[in-house]
């Protein structure tokens, strides 16, 4: 059977310590491209309710809160049972808020953070599990992502949807808005990243005292840090389509299909 601390390409990683791992959903109530969204009405429920409900559906985490600067959303969420952790409100990013909430509970070093999109209301929890397993079973990994192949052509050249590119073993080399990599003759998959974190809660200390990098502030993708600052990110392919919440548009899309599948918060 070969021993199982070995994973492909000979590395050795360890399967046991007994980690916490807390999934945290930022939320701003000002969002760039649409005011309020955290509390937009999906049959009857605010859209971060269905995050926080379908994040609780994860088999791996051992706890889920709201992280959040604007009291409106933190009532939606306890009126209904959800725990919230307030936050400062000059945060640039959902990974700064994540991280001041999570200094706030008791982590060691070593426990995982999952910092899970506040505007997917149709999250699939078994991609939190997929994540956190990945974190679980290997000491290697301080920061996880998942991708998904690309659909289209259309996909790829979308400055909206960020694509990567990784080495044989599922490192990630590089994220961009822009199409990568360049098809000048076939024999590379094309993958989209889903945004869905996870990061060992001493590493994302380390991360957000970090000032932004050049590359980072050049593409807005926050997640070059890691790499600019020489840390390793790992991907991992997924089923899971992520179906964010960014325009008005977007919103009527999601509501549609929670009409038309007759989906609730904890469907």
């Amino acid at each position: 059977m070969g021993d199982p601390t070995v994973r492909k390409g000979g590395h050795k990683h360890k399967r046991g310590p007994m980690i916490q791992i807390v999934g945290i959903v930022p939320a701003r109530y000002h969002s760039t491209r649409l005011e309020g969204k955290a509390l937009a009405d999906l049959e009857g429920h605010p859209m971060i309710w269905w995050v926080y409900s379908r994040a609780t559906q994860s088999k791996q985490l051992n706890r889920v809160l709201v992280a959040t600067d604007d009291e409106r959303i933190a009532e939606a969420v306890r009126e209904r049972g959800g725990e919230v952790a307030m936050t400062r409100t000059d945060h640039v990013s959902g990974t700064d808020r994540v991280a001041e909430a999570a200094r706030k509970l008791d982590l060691s070093e070593e426990d995982v953070v999952i910092n899970v999109q506040g505007d997917e209301p149709l999250l699939d929890p078994r991609a939190i599990d997929l994540l956190s397993e990945t974190m679980r079973e290997d000491d290697r990994v301080d920061m996880a992502t998942l991708i998904h192949p690309l659909k289209s052509a259309e996909e790829h050249h979308n400055p909206n949807v960020t694509k990567v590119v990784m080495d044989r073993d599922g490192w990630a080399l590089y994220f961009s808005r822009s199409p990568i990599p360049y098809q000048r003759n076939e024999g590379c998959s094309l993958y989209r990243h889903i945004g869905i974190y996870g990061y060992r809660f001493g590493f994302l200390s380390r991360l957000v005292n970090e000032p932004p990098t050049p590359l980072e502030r050049t593409e807005a993708l926050e997640q070059l840090r890691a790499l600019e600052m020489g840390h390793r990110i790992k991907v991992v392919e997924t089923t899971y389509v992520s179906v964010g919440v960014d325009t008005f548009g977007d919103l009527e899309r999601v509501r549609k299909t929670i009409r038309e599948r007759g989906l609730s918060p904890n469907s």
